[in-house]
């Protein structure tokens, strides 16, 4: 029988039947233990015929007598620790994959919206500009690759993004609205000293750019957030078994085998005492990841709300082609306004104040009255989206703080019968007080000895990384992004573009943990 079936017939250890129907919990013959050995995929060739004595034992030692042999006891208590990461696996599977999926699905829907609206926009300017749009066609597109690289991670500064693009297109239009002047670097450098001035554009620079920034900040958070909370899951499953955990679990699950009563199950009171200390740390990242995720459902709400990056970034094209329109018609004055402030140009030979621009074919086309707005293939689904995140985040509240509880009264794996259970040494009550959650109350345990002293490193670290993650999802609450010193290596690069590892590498980079841990293929 292979180990992995041993695995699968330990965990439902805590599910079965008593086979003993009420023997004496002393009893003589070792046949029950042999048979229930022979299940866990072990051969029974170690396990004595009769009881014997305990003396060699130094976990199931209790009555004197017993079926165990150190080799047993020994392979009962590695299979103790196989059970319980599998328990942890299968109680955070659910949680952990539904937050892998959400990230993915939400990923998906804005990079389709960013080329969904890159399309869209170059479309309608070939079609609205020619000439004009396919000379400078770069200044748009590099407008959309910096959207699109700050979204997937990059350490793009949004104000200097926007300057910088609104720079370009005036000293573009400005030479090609007046053609028949030749303007030095020097005197496009004055033009663009005056331009918050002067305003072009009209109010367009300074009505999009914090209404794209603020959405993209949201956006770009949330998904970060999203990776955060499927790390964090993955890594806090997968923390290593302390020996004190590993002791306890060997007591209530298998030292019933080598008491002859292999198939009694656990007091529901034991059993929350030995899961409570088993995951007395992961308790104590319930608080932190209970706030990151209030603040995850705060920035949801403002995805369809106030920051709804689908109706700010759609409209774009409409946008940038009115502050074209404005500085077109009013290009007489703006032009004679530069001249008095940045001095009079000299006229290209040849040409006079009659050349014509790229515009003069179709001086006033104004393309957002005149087209149907392609529509996004994901459009529909983005309130149903957040909708679903939003469920899915509220029921992980509690979850490390609750899961002692969720695997003690899962699948039968605790005997309803408080009078007749698996009390640590024998049959019958469980007497001991159940202590709460968190390290610091398992000073009094009975079940699992831990140093209240010492916390779990790695579990401080992903708590450390909840908090950092937080901060940032409160400062894009608020439509502020928070950018770190180094864009290489600190800068929060949560997406697509980066790896999981590599993202919690990166803001825990002080962790001694070498790889991700990432179980069930799910990285």
């Amino acid at each position: 029988m292979t180990a992995m079936w041993g695995i699968q017939v330990a965990l439902c250890t805590f599910s079965m039947l008593s086979l003993s129907s009420g023997g004496d919990v002393k009893a003589r013959g070792c046949g029950e233990v042999r048979q229930a050995y022979h299940e866990l995929g072990y051969s029974i060739a170690a396990v004595p015929h009769q009881e014997i004595s305990d003396e060699h034992l130094r976990i199931c030692a209790s009555q004197g007598t017993t079926c165990c042999t150190s080799e047993m006891e020994d392979k009962l208590g590695l299979l103790s620790r196989h059970t319980f990461e599998d328990l942890m696996a299968n109680s955070s599977h659910d949680m952990r994959t539904s937050f892998f999926s959400k990230h993915r699905k939400f990923d998906e829907f804005f990079l389709e919206l960013l080329n969904n609206t890159q399309r869209s926009f170059s479309t309608m300017f070939q079609r609205a500009y020619g000439l004009f749009y396919q000379q400078n066609s770069e200044v748009f597109q590099e407008l959309f690759r910096e959207l699109k690289r700050y979204y997937t991670g990059g350490n793009v500064n949004m104000d200097e993004m926007f300057n910088d693009f609104w720079a370009r297109l005036l000293e573009r239009m400005f030479q090609m609205l007046n053609s028949q002047y030749l303007f030095s670097e020097d005197y496009l450098e004055c033009l663009n000293k005056y331009s918050d001035q002067l305003r072009p554009f009209g109010d367009a620079p300074m009505k999009l750019k914090p209404r794209v920034t603020k959405a993209l900040i949201a956006a770009r958070t949330f998904v970060q957030g999203l990776m955060v909370a499927r790390e964090v899951a993955s890594r806090v499953t997968k923390v290593n078994v302390p020996p004190a955990c590993t002791r306890a679990l060997t007591k209530m699950l298998f030292c019933p085998y080598c008491s002859g009563v292999p198939g009694l199950r656990a007091c529901n009171n034991y059993c929350l005492n030995v899961m409570r200390g088993c995951l007395a740390n992961q308790a104590d990242l319930d608080t932190e990841w209970n706030l990151f995720l209030d603040a995850m459902l705060l920035v949801a709400d403002r995805l369809v709300g106030p920051l709804n990056i689908q109706q700010v970034l759609e409209p774009i094209d409409v946008k940038i082609s009115d502050a074209i329109m404005t500085m077109q018609e009013d290009n007489f004055e703006f032009r004679n306004k530069v001249f008095q402030l940045c001095g009079q140009p000299k006229l290209i030979a040849g040409r006079d104040r009659s050349t014509r621009s790229v515009f003069d074919s179709n001086p006033r086309y104004r393309p957002a009255a005149s087209r149907a707005r392609p529509t996004t293939a994901a459009a529909p689904s983005l309130d149903h989206l957040i909708k679903n995140i939003k469920k899915k985040l509220s029921e992980s509240k509690r979850f490390w703080s609750k899961l002692p509880d969720e695997i003690c009264s899962g699948g039968n794996r605790t005997e309803p019968d408080e009078e007749g259970c698996w009390n640590s040494h024998a049959r019958g009550r469980y007497f001991p007080e159940v202590v709460r959650e968190g390290l610091t109350n398992q000073l009094h345990n009975p079940e699992v000895e831990l140093d209240i002293t010492r916390p779990n490193s790695f579990i401080r670290q992903q708590i450390m990384a909840l908090r950092v993650m937080t901060n940032k999802l409160k400062s894009a609450y608020n439509g502020n992004d928070i950018y770190f010193q180094d864009s290489n290596t600190t800068t929060y690069p949560y997406t697509a573009t980066v790896s999981p590892t590599e993202a919690l590498h990166q803001l825990t980079k002080n962790s001694s943990v070498g790889s991700t841990l990432c179980p069930l293929g799910l990285c």
